[in-house]
């Protein structure tokens, strides 16, 4: 019996805080996503990984004392396809803090598709407010913010007009969930 409760306790804490590990060019970073604040963006982020959607994607902006941010371009910069944009979920309580991750989106709140960024720093102008919406934290890394700083630290350019791109292409190898066993 004990061990059939801890299995289904188990189940939710898989179903609420799902795995992802990113396996790049410089290492593995291993997210936790938050299902219970923000259900919208972390199904919608878990499908793109489930899709396979991220496999041979790169870090295409990064700023080192702001963020990393992923998931929309390939080493030519060629954008890829997405599915539709997400509604906005940055009242959800969670803050753009060093080590968490959250959706990248246009000016228009509701935009949001695939590309994200993982904040290096404490980012908390970037947090909703009463007056204006924010972005969309909906996890954490758990393990591999040393690789978040290195490529935080890599050089940059400016490629097809688009500025903070890596001059060697920071490649995610792999989005891959984590299943709990």
């Amino acid at each position: 019996m004990l061990a059939l409760m801890l299995s289904l306790n188990s189940l939710a804490l898989a179903d609420n805080a799902p795995r992802v590990v990113l396996k790049t060019s410089l290492g593995e970073i291993e997210l936790q996503l938050d299902a219970e604040k923000a259900p919208i963006t972390v199904k919608n982020f878990l499908a793109y990984v489930d899709a396979g959607f991220y496999n041979g994607l790169i870090f295409h902006r990064v700023i080192e004392n702001f963020m990393i941010q992923g998931g929309g371009f390939d080493a030519e910069m060629t954008q890829k396809a997405t599915q539709s944009p997400i509604k906005n979920e940055s009242d959800n309580g969670l803050s753009n803090r060093r080590g968490t991750i959250a959706m990248a989106r246009t000016r228009a709140p509701d935009s949001a598709t695939a590309q994200f960024f993982i904040n290096t720093v404490n980012n908390f102008n970037l947090d909703g407010a009463s007056n204006r919406p924010g972005y969309a934290v909906f996890g954490e890394v758990i393990s591999g913010m040393d690789v978040v700083d290195r490529i935080r630290a890599v050089s940059t350019t400016t490629r097809n007009r688009m500025a903070d791109v890596p001059v060697e292409p920071i490649v995610i190898e792999s989005a891959e969930r984590i299943i709990a066993e």
